[in-house]
């Protein structure tokens, strides 16, 4: 499967979608990422986060970390509350609360982080990810969830 075809997402395994993400040329996916599937692909990411979630590794962690992935094509951009909080992670498409971390990211950048395919600490370094707030708990989001490798 080397089509970036969001129409299929849903049946495609965590390990498949970063292999997606990893050979997909970055000009596809902003297309993709700049259509009317924007929103089916977010849903289904975000939506993934609570089963990917590492209770084990999360420990004493209570956190709000807003999600904002820019360039939607109005101009504006979509944020996504992710709460880790007593051992559990819930995701919402209301950013409700205030976070305790916020990262802003462009969809290309936040497609291959969540894929496993990005270097966050690279992408914040080159100004391509914005981290505002804790940035400890920045630093150890990957560890926080099954993140699958191309």
């Amino acid at each position: 499967m080397t089509d970036f075809d969001p129409a299929t997402f849903a049946s495609v395994d965590p390990k498949q979608f970063a292999q997606l993400v990893k050979t997909t040329p970055d000009a596809q996916i902003k297309q993709v990422m700049q259509s009317d599937l924007r929103g089916k692909i977010l849903d289904e990411v975000f939506g993934r986060m609570p089963t990917l979630f590492r209770a084990d590794r999360a420990g004493s962690t209570n956190a709000v970390i807003h999600w904002t992935v820019t360039e939607r094509p109005d101009g504006g951009a979509d944020t996504y509350e992710v709460v880790i909080e007593n051992g559990t992670c819930t995701v919402s498409e209301s950013a409700d609360r205030d976070p305790k971390l916020t990262l802003t990211m462009g969809p290309v950048e936040f497609l291959k982080v969540v894929s496993g395919g990005g270097n966050p600490v690279m992408m914040f370094m080159t100004g391509k990810l914005k981290a505002k707030g804790d940035l400890g708990l920045a630093a150890n989001i990957a560890n926080l969830f099954d993140i699958p490798k191309a």
